[in-house]
């Protein structure tokens, strides 16, 4: 599938997703994942295996998972676009839960980092926060396409959430977190050899520690959040937990390595629960057991 393709597919779902009712956008958002999900078997067949082995479930049954994931992921992909709409009616699609959590967290004043992975509609989750004001910051979605990158970028910014930097910006963390603010990351990502070896869903993986290794350091607050979709596709609802320095009490003071489990470990129970939502399409262990 050509980049030229996936921007005139991306151009047509924006263009559709904005003159349809939100109901039947996110019904063709829901068809065109299912049908990249039979059209590009490659990719399907590479995480009907991934699934299947790390979930630890039949091929039957990671195809129907993943097959769902697709179609999730088309239904995001319509949000996302559509978000100046959504974002009038936010308070009638999410639906938010200890919200307190992450209030408490930004109350020390030493900024915040809310961990989360491809799970649910994330961008949703941010574009929730943006909405309401909070001081909400993510990391570089940069793109094959320099055209999808900015339009990642500018979507963003319509909801009040700043993009910084490409990957993981250290410079521009480290000031996000000095001035009060919230900065997501994803952590569900192969940092190949710049990572710390964690299990996820209970295999070794290289999992990303810039983020961890800065929360120690500025002992800033790490809160895990989580945005999960609803059967009936439309409603979500968006969970903040207690930060991890309340779980563990010497979070900022125990070996790196501990707590990039520990976050593994948060990420990895989430997914297990909702494995529909998760991005299965992504070779998640690709450095450590050659998943490919």
């Amino acid at each position: 599938m050509t980049q030229e393709l996936i921007w005139l597919g991306i151009q047509y779902l924006s263009m559709q997703s904005h003159l349809l009712p939100h109901s039947a956008a996110l019904s063709l958002g829901g068809s065109l994942g299912r049908m990249v999900f039979s059209l590009n078997k490659d990719k399907s067949s590479k995480a009907i295996i991934r699934c299947s082995k790390f979930l630890g479930c039949s091929l039957e049954v990671a195809r129907e998972v993943v097959a769902k994931s697709y179609i999730n992921l088309g239904r995001s992909v319509v949000e996302f676009l559509n978000l100046a709409k959504i974002g009038k009616k936010i308070d009638e699609i999410v639906s938010v839960h200890d919200i307190e959590n992450l209030n408490d967290a930004l109350a020390c004043g030493r900024g915040v980092i809310l961990l989360t992975a491809h799970l649910g509609n994330w961008e949703l989750a941010a574009a929730y926060l943006g909405i309401k004001d909070y001081p909400m910051r993510a990391i570089g979605a940069e793109q094959r396409d320099a055209r999808i990158t900015k339009l990642i970028t500018d979507i963003r910014a319509s909801c009040g959430v700043e993009t910084i930097g490409k990957g993981f910006d250290l410079r521009g963390a480290i000031k996000c977190l000095q001035e009060g603010n919230i900065l997501g990351v994803l952590l569900d990502q192969d940092a190949k050899d710049k990572g710390i070896i964690a299990p996820f869903l209970g295999q070794p993986a290289s999992t990303p520690y810039g983020p961890v290794k800065l929360a120690m350091k500025m002992r800033s607050p790490i809160v895990p959040l989580f945005i999960v979709r609803r059967k009936d596709n439309i409603h979500h609802d968006l969970y903040f937990l207690p930060s991890l320095e309340e779980r563990v009490k010497d979070f900022f003071d125990r070996p790196i390595e501990e707590n990039v489990r520990l976050c593994n470990d948060i990420l990895s129970e989430w997914i297990s629960r909702h494995p529909e939502q998760w991005l299965w399409l992504y070779p998640r262990w690709a450095s450590t057991l050659g998943d490919r």
